[in-house]
């Protein structure tokens, strides 16, 4: 080999053909999930700030740091009085930074109720989220029943990072070119280097939310996989391995469960902790148990620690995080490393802009494929109408779920974030039966740029926020509804056709 040839990097040395065969699979594969990725990366961009979002929507609900044991148990016991008894599973989360504030739910007959309390155990307002978890379920299991919507999820995540490595490979020069933008003259070459240039730049980020994501969605299969090779297909081994089992089944009625004893025993174990969650089973039968989650004062991912109680208040589980060997620490850190809950507010923000750039990526990627047709003189223009009402459809139907939440408050559910949600999807798409590309990007950016702005204006007069969090996600929601104006200003705007790098 010659001294040239040896100071070449490796991808420059890839034959041509091999070259050709992967950008013609990169293209297959990001055409065969391309809606879905860009949904995914787009909802997931946004659900960064679900706390922020939960705050938004109970902006007039008491702000706590901290809630005695006193009131945990007074609003345990009146929740359950609501409901009437027969509670199955219940669920108190206690103020965080990130969402300080006390609530509780109970399950009853496979129905949740909930609601907010404050520092003396009041239950003083409904503990709904609807925004907030209609987007992040959109973004985890795409409102599909059953484990099906996580399973294509994580399939879209195992897409997503085939894409990644595919592309890598189908553009050997893309590490010597990563900062080589040709900037001001044509529109094209211009998006098209950074189509490839977001690609490398981000591509650590990429990489670790395709992969986290492929593995969260695809939990099911691989604790089957487990259970078939370790414990002859019992999945619920698997699962005992890491979730404590609740004590022997016992329905015979009881005093509710006293949670009081059981604090000074998680700051005896967990000294400095906080306790973010606390898990009920049968709260009100002799079998009930409680489990504590803590989370350490310490800079590690996984640092949880679980403690279950039973009835009597005995601890017959415990889970301490500085105890955990590698594999546990990496379960433990995927939930956060995937969302970007961890390193506070500054973490978050480059998220959500790491992820729209990655949203970038899946939508530029039909354009370029839809560009290369046009340059070869074949054209797709009924495809390129579908893919600009695919692209921006998604905002006005968020955008329009966003203010039906402002506007009405609590007197709007998930399942009708749902049905809006999927209405306005359903009609912009059908419109892209009659209207040209580039006539149909322009109104829906307007749109968009409209009902983000109507969504920030209403919410604010309607609460006042005096929360800084509130205030600076109306803020936020102007500052993108004027972004999308701000790109709609040009009659022209519309997905650029632009030819392969």
């Amino acid at each position: 080999m010659t001294a040239a040839a040896k100071r070449k990097p490796f991808l420059s040395r890839v034959p041509a053909d091999f070259v050709r065969a992967v950008l013609k699979g990169h293209s297959s594969l990001g055409l065969a999930f391309a809606s879905i990725i860009y949904l995914v990366c787009l909802t997931g961009s946004i659900a960064v700030f679900a706390h922020e979002f939960q705050r938004w929507e109970t902006a007039g609900a008491p702000r706590l740091t901290t809630v005695s044991p006193d009131a945990v148990q007074h609003a345990l016991e009146a929740a359950i009085a609501r409901v009437g008894g027969g509670v199955e599973h219940g669920y108190i989360n206690l103020p965080t930074p990130d969402l300080p504030q006390a609530s509780i739910s109970v399950e009853k007959d496979h129905v949740h109720h909930g609601w907010i309390f404050d520092a003396a155990g009041n239950l003083v307002a409904p503990g709904d989220a609807p925004f907030s978890e209609f987007l992040t379920r959109l973004h985890i299991n795409l409102h599909i029943p059953g484990s099906w919507g996580i399973f294509i999820v994580g399939l879209t995540g195992v897409a997503l990072l085939s894409s990644l490595i595919s592309g890598l490979l189908a553009h050997p020069r893309i590490f010597r070119d990563a900062f080589h933008l040709r900037l001001g003259g044509s529109r094209r070459l211009q998006e098209a280097d950074l189509h490839n240039r977001i690609g490398i730049w981000a591509l650590p980020f990429h990489v670790i939310v395709s992969l986290t994501g492929a593995l969260l969605g695809l939990t099911t299969i691989i604790v089957g996989v487990l259970g078939m090779a370790l414990f002859q297909g019992d999945t619920a081994k698997v699962y005992a391995l890491f979730i404590p089992q609740a004590p022997k089944d016992d329905p015979r009625p009881a005093p509710i469960i006293d949670l009081r004893p059981m604090f000074p025993a998680v700051d005896r174990a967990t000294p400095g902790g906080r306790i973010d969650l606390i898990l009920l089973e049968h709260p009100a039968e002799m079998g009930g148990a409680a489990m504590f989650n803590v989370q350490r004062d310490d800079t590690r991912l996984a640092n949880y620690d679980a403690y279950a109680f039973d009835r009597a208040g005995k601890l017959y589980h415990s889970a301490r995080s500085a105890e955990n060997n590698l594999g546990e620490r990496i379960l433990g850190a995927i939930g956060k490393l995937h969302f970007g809950w961890f390193g506070g507010g500054m973490v978050k923000v480059a998220y959500a802009v790491l992820g729209l750039g990655l949203t970038y990526l899946a939508a530029g990627g039909v354009t370029i494929w839809l560009a290369r047709r046009r340059d070869k003189r074949n054209p797709a223009p009924g495809l390129e109408r579908l893919w600009a009402a695919t692209i921006w459809s998604q905002p006005v139907a968020l955008a329009t779920t966003a203010l039906a939440t402002a506007a009405l408050g609590g007197m709007v559910s998930k399942q009708a974030l749902i049905v809006t949600w999927a209405a306005v999807t359903l009609v912009i798409l059908f419109s892209a039966l009659r209207i040209e590309a580039a006539t149909l990007s322009l109104w829906l950016k307007r749109a968009a740029g409209v009902l983000l702005i109507a969504t920030a204006l209403v919410h604010f007069m309607r609460f006042l926020p005096a929360d800084p969090v509130v205030w600076s996600v109306d803020v936020g929601l102007l500052a993108c509804g004027a972004v999308l104006l701000w790109l709609a200003r040009d009659a022209a705007a519309q997905p650029v056709p632009v030819p392969a790098a």
